[in-house]
């Protein structure tokens, strides 16, 4: 009998294709940049330099303004090699947990490495692992930039969606002040709005203190506390620093109202 000519409940399925996240029934762009910005170490996977095997490892990872992932590799590691050789390469962004890890969201990010100079690429890393500071000016390290071409993004049963380059990525078109500003703006959060950053991670289910700002983009923030990390977005995207101070200071606001607290308003500078 053809299988076309088959019951229904008889007819053999192919496999289930992923939907574009644009068609997803959940937030696939939105939990897609989470990971990408809250996941601090990842699996790497390469193409062996010798005989083209798929080759896996352990990297810890950053991302830069626009949410490209960034890593700090040894020359001296096979996956650095493999890459010198073929920089297409994938990174698994996994956040695991209590319970099966399978029902908890991860993503697949597709794409070619290359390495970078860029200072911001350097602070952006070293703010979001500063232990890494030790070993990154040895000579046979160096920054390594993922430029995505798509990603994969398993968010639990039977939540699965394809992302473009374009979804992943914030457009950082009209936001380069906000970006060039970041750094002077993370510092004085940090020197003078502990409390603030504290009442911020606490709304994003992240409560406790110790809280510190590792890097702002017009999205949200990157927050950590020892190994702990939080992203908290802003009521609307921000791409300038006068809208980034509107947005911190009704963020304060709202959650000293939550809270019951009477916390002063921070002023980022830029």
């Amino acid at each position: 009998m053809a299988n076309d000519a088959m019951p229904p409940a008889q007819q053999r399925r192919g496999p289930a294709e992923p939907l574009p996240a644009s068609e997803a029934p959940f937030d696939a762009i939105g939990l897609a940049r989470h990971l990408l910005r809250s996941v601090r170490s990842g699996a790497l996977a390469t193409i062996d330099a010798a005989d083209g095997t798929p080759f896996a490892s352990l990297v810890t990872l950053a991302t830069d303004s626009d949410g490209t992932p960034l890593m700090l590799l040894s020359r001296l590691s096979a996956h650095t090699r493999n890459l010198d050789k073929d920089p297409r390469a994938s990174l698994l962004f996994s956040v695991g947990g209590k319970g099966d890890p399978l029902a908890h969201p991860r993503l697949t990010v597709t794409g070619r490495a290359a390495r970078s100079e860029e200072p911001r690429i350097r602070e952006r890393f070293l703010a979001r692992h500063p232990k890494a500071k030790l070993y990154a000016d040895f000579p046979d390290f160096g920054f390594f930039t993922l430029a995505p071409a798509a990603g994969h993004l398993n968010g639990g049963f039977a939540k699965a969606a394809t992302l473009t380059s374009a979804e992943l990525l914030l457009d950082l078109t009209g936001a380069e002040a906000l970006v060039a500003g970041e750094r002077g703006a993370v510092e004085h959060m940090n020197a003078d709005h502990a409390d603030a950053l504290a009442l911020y991670a606490a709304g994003a289910g992240e409560p406790g203190t110790g809280w510190r700002l590792t890097g702002l983009d017009p999205e949200g923030l990157d927050l950590m506390a020892g190994e702990r990390t939080a992203r908290v977005l802003y009521p609307e995207p921000v791409r300038d620093m006068g809208s980034l101070r509107k947005s911190l200071v009704a963020m304060a606001a709202a959650a000293r109202a939550g809270s019951g607290t009477d916390a002063p308003p921070p002023h980022p500078e830029a």
